[in-house]
């Protein structure tokens, strides 16, 4: 079944197989007339891509384009994007491509017309407040995956190349203004990239729902999102042609960012700073962490998973769930523990301090201490659940 629709929430969506013909319509709409292409390698010598920037010319805008985008974007990244963007006198950002180059996308267009460096809007404090707000170029994001739900966020997940961090980079205004969710453009994906891209939404959802704030809205998409993986993650991962269960994933995923506006936890704080060290795909690294986080937590949050594993379906238990979990990650062909992706023990030391002090660690359900953190990380690679 083909499913098309647009709505508004959090921000203005438009859901449909070759939407993103759209954009061009999308640029009119926001007064955009030199749209930035901000995307990856890879994805630029894709046929969509040239024809994106085809529709774009033939329409009279002054298309431009920037793809390289790293896997996980740097501080650099933004600043060859920014001198593009200055240079070619572009006027917004078509964010296209996964959650890196949405990320990339969005910190290029809030640095568009600001004078102070990068990390200066690093979420700490009140350093948002510094950004100057009339120099935010708007922002149409395109996702290529059904992950990080990036294109509903209003921050930016950039590296640190000095430090060895990833540092969240962040403003209310670096929500994108218009979204396209084109399940064609997710039938690219490879099986592999898909579980793990479909891994990480499920990641956002769950760490939402277990996140101890009050924010019954968010827990509930939440909630919605996690059935919806469930039911449609495994039918894309077999069928990367089932534009249905694409369309759904998409969907899932974007929800999945909508709702940890609630927090997120410990599989973040630990993926993210792995993620630093090592350069692993950061759904991956959830998808790998999510049972042994789920255990480590399960003192605070068991009741709550209990009665989640009932609403999706499974048995009242946070076994049957936890079991879930286990045999998801086997179907997707998801490694049981890290070491299958070359994170090696030494490590657990440095990630534990790194992820105490990683931002999602304070939404943890349990505070842990770096100590935790570290035993976490261990038992994770050895895969001692």
């Amino acid at each position: 079944m083909s499913l098309s629709a647009n709505w508004n929430f959090p921000t203005s969506i438009s859901l449909g197989a070759g939407r993103i013909s759209d954009v061009v319509a999308e640029c009119r709409d926001l007064g955009v007339e030199r749209p930035l292409i901000v995307t990856d390698p890879g994805l630029s010598a894709l046929p969509f891509v040239g024809k994106l920037q085809a529709d774009c010319l033939a329409a009279g805008l002054g298309v431009g384009l920037f793809s390289e985008v790293h896997s996980n974007p740097t501080g650099e990244d933004i600043d060859a994007g920014l001198d593009i963007y200055r240079q070619g006198e572009h006027d917004g950002v078509i964010a296209l491509g996964g959650g890196s180059s949405l990320d990339a996308g969005k910190a290029v267009a809030l640095m568009a017309g600001q004078t102070r460096p990068l990390w200066d809007f690093e979420d700490v404090g009140d350093n948002w407040t510094r950004v100057i707000t009339s120099g935010v170029a708007p922002v149409i994001a395109i996702p290529t995956t059904a992950g990080t739900g990036s294109e509903v966020g209003r921050a930016s997940v950039i590296l640190d190349v000095e430090s060895h961090e990833k540092k969240i980079i962040f403003h209310p205004l670096m929500m994108p203004k218009k979204v396209i969710l084109d399940p064609e453009l997710t039938a690219l994906l490879p099986a592999g990239l898909t579980a793990a891209t479909g891994m990480d939404a499920l990641s956002h959802s769950l760490e939402a729902f277990c996140a101890p704030g009050y924010h019954p809205m968010a827990r509930g998409i939440a909630v919605e999102a996690i059935g919806m993986v469930k039911e449609w993650l495994p039918l894309a991962v077999r069928d990367g042609q089932n534009i249905e269960a694409r369309s759904h994933m998409l969907v899932a995923s974007m929800m999945g960012a909508t709702a940890f506006q609630r927090g997120l936890g410990a599989m973040h704080a630990i993926a993210h700073s792995l993620g630093a060290v090592f350069g692993a795909h950061h759904g991956m690294l959830n998808a790998i962490l999510m049972p042994y986080v789920l255990k480590a937590n399960r003192s605070v949050i068991g009741k709550d998973i209990a009665w989640l594993a009932q609403v999706i379906g499974l048995e009242h238990s946070f076994e049957a769930f936890l079991d879930w979990v286990l045999s998801l990650r086997e179907e997707l062909e998801i490694p049981h523990d890290l070491a299958a992706i070359g994170i090696t023990p030494d490590c657990a030391d440095h990630i534990g301090k790194m992820s105490v002090a990683d931002p999602s660690a304070g939404t943890n359900p349990i505070i842990f201490d770096k100590k935790a953190y570290s035993t976490i990380c261990l038992d994770a690679i050895k895969g001692s659940l």
